[in-house]
């Protein structure tokens, strides 16, 4: 929460700052880059239980997506997080025909304690309306902000924060993380969803790719190669984001799990000694 607020605060005082040709302030320099690396390990301080681990998260994202914010932009991830948290909800009581409790399911899931592959239980018909999900929030989180759009223009209002020097591959690699940020919010939700109704990943990302693989045969049918050269490239970029999006989101899964499962012990462990 402290990190939202001394985000926000940045963006206030940099703007301003410009506005009125002081150039970027060193303080709000420091602080911008000290909150993306601190939104890194913030996560990994509190507990690994669902509630506190992934509010932790998405607080801790939502103050770095803010430092990279240029206006409406800003609410995206604090709208992104609200749904989340109604579809872990949703999906809970879904789990109730199982005679699964809702309200001690949801305080009982802990990130750290890897379900045995004993206990995954076979696919059923709601698994794919689990996948579909994620395919459908995947896609949200990418073109909910005209993401495509930033990148083609290069806008360098989203990293005056962190630098005013143009310099183009800090700024891509600024830009490239902001849009990282909503897959992980995503992940992170998709994550509590597999734990908890017992899924093996394995077999709900196979649904996932049977998912993609009909959408990419569908961009596929629709790829041009007459017209404008922007409707070329559109059809094109639309066939080659879902072709990858299944092999992308395997890699993001092991960030994801590192920010979900791990944790930072705070203190020393105390040594018994025989009396």
């Amino acid at each position: 929460m402290l990190s939202l607020a001394v985000s926000i605060w940045i963006v206030n005082t940099t703007h301003s700052s410009l506005a009125a040709k002081h150039g970027l302030p060193l303080l709000n320099q420091i602080l911008s880059w000290l909150i993306v690396v601190f939104s890194l390990v913030a996560p990994l301080l509190s507990t690994t239980f669902l509630f506190q681990r992934l509010l932790s998260i998405f607080l801790s994202f939502m103050s770095s997506y803010i430092l990279f914010s240029t206006g409406y932009e800003a609410f995206f991830p604090v709208a992104l997080s609200c749904l989340m948290f109604v579809w872990i909800f949703v999906e809970q009581e879904a789990l109730v025909k199982h005679a699964l409790s809702f309200k001690q399911k949801l305080n009982s899931i802990d990130f750290s304690c890897r379900t045995d592959i004993t206990q995954f239980r076979q696919l059923n018909l709601d698994d794919i309306r689990r996948a579909f999900f994620l395919v459908f929030f995947i896609v949200t989180a990418f073109f909910g902000t005209g993401n495509i759009a930033s990148i083609n223009s290069f806008d360098p209002a989203s990293v005056y924060c962190f630098l005013t020097v143009f310099n183009p591959f800090v700024m891509g690699a600024l830009m490239m993380w902001k849009i990282l940020i909503p897959f992980i919010m995503v992940m992170c939700a998709f994550e509590t969803v597999q734990i908890s109704a017992q899924i093996s990943s394995k077999s709900l990302f196979l649904i996932v790719l049977v998912i993609s693989d009909i959408m990419s045969l569908h961009f596929f049918f629709l790829v041009k190669d007459y017209g404008s050269w922007l409707d070329i490239g559109t059809s094109i970029s639309h066939y080659v984001i879902v072709m990858s999006m299944t092999i992308f989101l395997m890699l993001l899964r092991g960030l994801v799990q590192y920010l979900t499962t791990r944790k930072i012990q705070s203190g020393k462990r105390r040594k018994h000694h025989a009396t």
